[in-house]
């Protein structure tokens, strides 16, 4: 019990040392209860999340409003990532961030499409100064959607202080009910180094957690010697919706002392990539499960620690005993408690971990070149956390480059000496990744002579493959000859079956017209509306051209008053 008054009033004084923050400033960005899919801080592949996903009751088109006055100081748009998005800077210095637009509001998007028509590019990004674009609280500025990235319809919203680090929004005041503590999935032990037992083995274990009436869980005794770490999977659920979200702060204690604690208040972009750090790496490489470690590796830069006593490990004497405990919390103060007794005794390494060995050791801490059949591989200092014996191998016509489950930093390069090669058709060679049930992904490909080349973050197996064949177009919800009269927009699918889509280009009566491209729908939409063509009958083409430079064209003809 000494332990929760202790965390409680820790968290209470955390609350108040946050009240710089205005809670009363920004209003709520939609005007439909705030029901969220997606925590700030949120585990992703290889990020954090860096704003809320707020649910527009699983439809596109809500009315999206600027949170508090300000200008538009940035508009982006994308194919992936956040799709449409606009950026509103404030006068308390503050940016929100509106992203996965279905479209703008009038004013934003008349200026949108008018530089999109000058620049003739549907990807685009733009700084309007701050006198151009200024918008009152309140003010209709989009319209929520599912571009970019968005795995549904969904408003992601962020808040970022002055130097472009974002911030945890519910810090600022929003009302979003929660009355539900995180839910511990497992906790897990580490031995971290040489002569370092826990029950035994070496290898990550799994604690058996047994359920107290009053929250607390408890986990069995485990006997330990040297330096152990421990592990938790988590997630949180906010009221009013499944989605397993991300847990706000994790610590632990030993003995009722504060020893470890971290918090997702905000983060950098600069080190996001660092969660492969926290987590242990190969579990979710392997088994999908994401546990945060409760102890800092020592290539681990991130900065959301408040507390890290020896890095949080913890150092186990033999005949002494610890009452270890970890609490997982989120902001409405709802709390998730884990007692681990532990027993320091010398004990016998029964299971001792598998190390793997090969001919190939990487160093981190500087550049690495190695040769392996007709491949070389480019390894620069830092691509990698720490070092290790890398497996690389060539089987046949595959190239393997280690496996998925060691985490990494920057691109390396991977390339390939062809044997022999068609020259009439040299430039439709590509590396391809293979995934593990055989789908082939276009890994952007250069060449010198007869050496193709990538550079990729992506580990596994590699093979050149060839792709002769052009996209496939067809329309859509018209037809060739077809009256258009009471359209509103042409719509096409575009699809490729092996290098994927690259580019597109189209044109109306041989103008440029802007069409958006959606590649979870392989979609290409025009607005019928863009430009008022004067005759009656008018000429559609459409380029698509793939990642190897196969080109379709597709030409109709459709009439419109």
């Amino acid at each position: 019990m000494r332990y929760l008054i202790f965390c409680s009033l820790l968290f209470t004084q955390f609350l108040f040392s946050q009240q710089p923050y205005p809670k009363d400033y920004f209003q709520s960005p939609l005007d439909v209860p705030i029901v969220l899919s997606g925590s700030f801080g949120e585990l992703r592949s290889n990020h954090f999340h860096s704003g809320l996903d707020i649910k527009t009751q699983q439809r596109e088109g809500l009315d999206v409003f600027t949170t508090a006055s300000g200008y538009v100081s940035r508009i982006k748009i994308q194919h992936y990532g956040y799709g449409k998005a606009v950026y509103i800077t404030h006068p308390n210095g503050y940016t929100t961030v509106y992203a996965h637009l279905q479209s703008f509001g009038p004013k934003i998007q008349d200026y949108v499409k008018k530089e999109q028509y000058k620049k003739q590019s549907y990807e685009i990004e733009l700084f309007p100064k701050p006198g151009e674009l200024p918008v009152s609280k309140g003010e209709l500025i989009a319209f929520s959607g599912n571009t970019g990235g968005s795995g549904g319809p969904h408003l992601h919203y962020e808040i970022r202080n002055a130097k472009a680090e974002p911030i945890n929004p519910l810090l600022f005041g929003y009302d979003v009910k929660d009355t539900k503590p995180p839910r511990i999935l497992g906790v897990y032990a580490y031995a971290i180094g040489n002569g370092s037992i826990i029950n035994n083995t070496n290898n990550r274990i799994e604690l058996r957690l047994t359920k107290k009436d009053d929250n607390p869980f408890v986990a069995d005794r485990i006997l330990a010697e040297g330096t152990i770490g421990l592990g938790v999977e988590t997630y949180d659920q906010f009221d009013m919706a499944y989605n397993k979200n991300g847990a706000y702060k994790v610590c632990t204690t030993v003995e009722g002392k504060l020893n470890f604690e971290y918090n997702f208040a905000s983060f950098s972009f600069a080190e996001s990539r660092y969660i492969n750090t926290l987590i242990d790496y190969p579990a979710y490489a392997n088994k999908r499960k994401r546990i945060q470690k409760c102890y800092i590796e020592p290539y681990n830069k991130l900065s959301i620690y408040d507390k890290k006593d020896n890095n949080g490990l913890i150092s186990i004497d033999t005949g002494n005993t610890y009452n270890v405990s970890l609490e997982v919390s989120d902001l409405a103060g709802n709390v998730s408690v884990v007692h681990i007794p532990v027993e320091g005794k010398k004990q016998e390494l029964l299971h001792p971990k598998t190390l793997f060995k090969s001919d190939h050791y990487l160093i981190s801490q500087r550049d690495n070149i190695f040769k392996v059949g007709n491949a070389t591989l480019f390894f620069p200092e830092n691509a990698f956390y720490y070092n290790f014996f890398i497996d690389l191998q060539q089987n046949g016509d595959t190239i393997k480059v280690h496996k998925d489950d060691v985490p990494m930093r920057k691109n390396y390069t991977l390339s390939i000496e062809l044997d022999s090669i068609d020259n009439k058709d040299v430039d439709k060679y590509f590396i391809a990744h293979v995934s593990d049930h055989g789908y082939l992904s276009y890994q952007h490909t250069y060449r010198k002579s007869n050496v193709l080349s990538t550079r990729t973050r992506a580990l596994g197996n590699f093979i050149v493959a060839k792709d002769s064949v052009g996209p496939k177009i067809r329309p859509s919800n018209f037809k060739d000859g077809q009256w258009l009269s009471n359209f509103n927009s042409l719509k096409l699918i575009i699809t490729d079956d092996l290098s994927g889509i690259n580019s597109y280009r189209a044109k109306i009566n041989d103008q440029w017209i802007l069409m958006e491209y959606e590649y979870k729908e392989n979609s290409l939409t025009y607005d019928l509306s863009d430009i008022d063509f004067k005759d009656a009958t008018h000429l559609l083409e459409v380029v698509v051209t793939d990642n190897v430079g196969n080109s379709t064209t597709y030409k109709a003809v459709f009439h419109q008053k």
